[in-house]
């Protein structure tokens, strides 16, 4: 599935209930959503000119540690930044060697000019931008860089897009169209590729992972638009969405076995 980008000022309610929703269901966000292809992290690397290996890097809105865990194995110094009591909680068990600390990207608890990089991991979408962009490039050494990135489904593939719509039906969410990709990608750039001070380059990297049936289902139950739906009316759809996946995939030899497509959407922001 999709992440949502930013917010309308109209929505800000409805926005921080799903923000905080991720802290009752923390377990099952580690446990069901997609981690990132190595593909990811070294064009990371490129865009960013450096390796991540020593790299002082903070990830922020770093939730169960999906991405932390990967930025550590690469070498990066890493600490990471999660406002939610839950999804802290969880980050603690699956990474009790990794320094968590409390707070968000619209108010950074580092230093001037002390870290290489800045990641967000499906979080920038969460963020006040004409706050969070001045603080990212305050924390941010010069050269280093901002490095966001979205899993985003892919929707040239038949039956995802047929999933999408029955999502935004059940959620009352926006349609998928065949230029939502680009339109969203305008959205995040929103303070950003205006700005002289930061070099902006988005990558795009397509990648794949076949799951048993129950944890793609389980994966869909996590994103916040069900969390904040209501179990009975989430259980309903899922074992609807059960029964479409499994007549969607009759004839692919299983229909126990699902194989989900996404792109990974990249944005690397140099600061000057």
């Amino acid at each position: 599935m999709t992440t949502p980008a930013r917010e309308s000022s109209s929505d800000s309610e409805s926005s921080s209930d799903r923000a905080h929703s991720f802290n009752k269901a923390a377990a099952q966000y580690a446990a069901a959503r997609p981690p990132y292809p190595a593909a990811l992290f070294d064009a990371v690397e490129e865009l960013a000119g450096r390796s991540l290996a020593g790299a002082r890097t903070a990830d922020v809105g770093a939730g169960t540690g999906i991405a932390t865990a990967v930025l550590r194995e690469r070498g990066a110094a890493v600490l990471a930044i999660e406002p939610g009591d839950g999804m802290a909680a969880q980050f603690r068990l699956t990474l009790p060697d990794v320094p968590v600390v409390r707070g968000d990207g619209n108010a950074l608890p580092l230093a001037d000019a002390s870290h290489d990089l800045l990641t967000y991991a499906q979080s920038w979408h969460w963020t006040d931008t004409e706050r969070s962009v001045p603080e990212a490039r305050r924390v941010l050494r010069p050269g280093g860089a901002l490095a966001i990135w979205w899993n985003t489904s892919a929707l040239d593939v038949p039956w995802i897009f047929a999933q999408h719509e029955r999502v935004a039906r059940a959620t009352g969410g926006k349609p998928p169209s065949a230029d939502r990709p680009a339109d969203s990608v305008a959205v995040r750039l929103v303070g950003l590729s205006d700005r002289p001070d930061f070099d902006v380059t988005r990558r795009r990297i397509r990648w794949s992972r076949t799951v048993p049936l129950d944890l793609h289902l389980a994966n869909i139950g996590s994103h916040s638009a069900f969390l904040v739906l209501g179990e009975e009316r989430t259980r309903a759809f899922l074992d609807s969405e059960r029964a479409h996946l499994r007549e969607a995939l009759a004839g692919t030899g299983s229909d126990e076995w699902v194989e989900e497509a996404y792109v990974v959407d990249l944005l690397v922001a140099v600061a000057r």
